[in-house]
């Protein structure tokens, strides 16, 4: 045996090894992803937000973006270091006051490493100080930022943060949001929720929006530009505000005939959906080439093209919908994404009803007799329709088919109590297809893992329900009058 002769320097160090917490081993770096399959490397692990603190100055000649973003936060584990999904240049980060170092890697991330890494459960502010040109940026070959001539627009799903603020973006991390803009004179910039304050000083204006319901960040949405601003309140006291590019041309007038009924539909779907769940709605039309829409919370993105045939009050329907389900309850991942896409569409079926051009029943007969056996729309799965698949039609119109088969199963009553009931049980939170399966049969009293599995997940057409054995693939249906403008919202959907 060879003896190991040990200097007494050595058996100092050793000590000093010894009375080292055991439990300091256990610090490790966050996750580069929130564990969605969907996209593996969007969020991130080792903490979570609830509050975003954002102030900016823009300078929409150059397109020009400066930001501190204060981030409130605690960690829910032993952390060594973090990510955040950013990629506008940093110049500095501290982490509870200390200054801490910071890295980009891969696509979209920024790493920070704490100077004293991090107990699980601990309050933690992490500070970021940044620039760039938002235009100037990509990810995975494609931008969220919307150049437009008079500024420039974050908004997109499943991600736009990135562009304008550092953060945890996934829609499980909710937060709440302060967001102040400095713009030159003339510019007026918009947020989410309500406007707090404005006020100039030496040729800038600075806007302070407060979004004080928790919002996941894909719909966080900034607006820089020159707007016609509305406000006014509803007849059942949701405070409205619409917003309109200056430069809208043609669509400028349907625009705000659509748009200008928000305040109605809102409560019109509060009817259905319970009361509605935040502080202010509305909208904003920016000059964009771009051709969708996106629920972004309380303040609505629409692009110009949505009107170039004419206000379509059927799509200011869905979108607010989405304030309902897609926002108030958010997806737990993105493979639940019927939960949101299905009943906006079904709104706009219940919204056809009202306008007496077409019952939902109507409306689903016809999407089924539209689509034979053979085609490709019954292959999406809405209940998890893959990363490629997330925004197909058969998302919204297979989507909705199965809550009309729902509704038929079950009954009005059951039903209606659903509609209004789920957003309640899940309110502020994040929901999946199954939680909400599991909910659908304790309010009806009824199985209906069955109906789910065939309606949401099986690859093939449906047999005709035995209440419609008349709706045959291949029987002549009626068109809907609602038909052509549920049909022209499709196209805003396609991000």
């Amino acid at each position: 045996m060879h003896r190991r002769i040990i200097a007494p320097g050595a058996l100092a160090a050793a000590s000093v090894l010894l009375a080292i917490p055991a439990s300091a081993a256990s610090y490790t770096p966050g996750a580069q992803g929130i564990g969605d399959p969907y996209y593996p490397y969007y969020g991130n692990g080792g903490y979570d937000v609830s509050h975003y603190d954002l102030r900016l100055q823009y300078q929409p000649k150059t397109d020009e973006l400066q930001g501190t973003a204060t981030i409130v936060a605690k960690t829910t584990q032993d952390l060594s270091r973090f990510d955040l999904d950013f990629l506008l240049d940093v110049s500095e980060v501290r982490v509870n006051g200390v200054k801490a170092a910071f890295a980009t890697s891969g696509e979209h991330e920024l790493v920070v490493t704490p100077k004293t890494p991090l107990p699980k459960g601990t309050p933690v502010t992490v500070v970021v100080r940044y620039s760039g040109v938002p235009s100037a940026k990509s990810a995975y070959g494609f931008t969220s930022w919307h150049r437009t001539p008079d500024g420039g627009v974050a908004a997109n799903e499943p991600e736009a943060a990135w562009w304008w603020f550092p953060s945890n973006d996934h829609p499980t991390d909710k937060a709440t949001y302060d967001v102040s803009v400095s713009v030159p004179d003339g510019t007026q910039a918009i947020s989410n929720g309500t406007l707090q304050s404005t006020s100039s000083k030496l040729g800038w204006t600075r806007y302070t929006w407060r979004q004080n319901k928790p919002q996941a960040t894909y719909l966080a949405t900034l607006a820089l530009g020159r707007f016609d601003i509305t406000t006014g309140t509803s007849e059942g006291g949701v405070p409205v505000i619409n917003a309109y590019s200056k430069d809208l041309g043609d669509n400028a007038g349907a625009a705000r005939a659509g748009l200008e009924r928000t305040g109605e539909i809102v409560d019109w779907l509060s009817g259905y959906f319970g009361p509605y769940p935040f502080s202010s709605a509305g909208g904003y039309v920016p000059n964009t080439t771009t051709s969708y829409a996106l629920e972004t919370q309380t303040r609505v993105f629409y692009s110009p093209r949505q009107f170039a045939n004419g206000a379509n009050t059927s799509l200011v329907v869905h979108e607010l919908a989405h304030q309902w389900y897609g926002d108030y309850v958010s997806v737990k991942g993105w493979k639940d994404i019927w939960v949101n896409e299905g009943f906006a569409r079904y709104a706009q079926w219940l919204w056809s009803e009202h306008e007496g051009e077409g019952t939902a029943q109507e409306l689903a007969d016809y999407v089924y007799a539209s689509h034979p056996a053979d085609d490709a729309f019954w292959t999406i799965a809405p209940g998890d329709p893959g990363p490629d698949n997330q925004f197909a039609g058969a998302v919204y119109d297979r989507g909705a088919l199965a809550i009309q088969a729902l509704r038929n199963e079950i009954g009005d009553d059951a039903f209606f109590a659903i509609l209004k009931g789920w957003p309640k049980e899940h309110a502020y939170g994040n929901a999946s297809v199954a939680d909400f399966q599991r909910y659908a049969e304790r309010v009806s009293g009824k199985p209906l893992a069955g109906l789910f599995d065939t309606w949401l997940f099986q690859p093939v057409k449906p047999a005709a329900p035995s209440a419609r054995a008349l709706v045959k693939t291949g029987t002549a249906v009626a068109q809907p009058k609602s038909w052509k403008k549920i049909e022209a919202t499709n196209s805003a959907h396609r991000h």
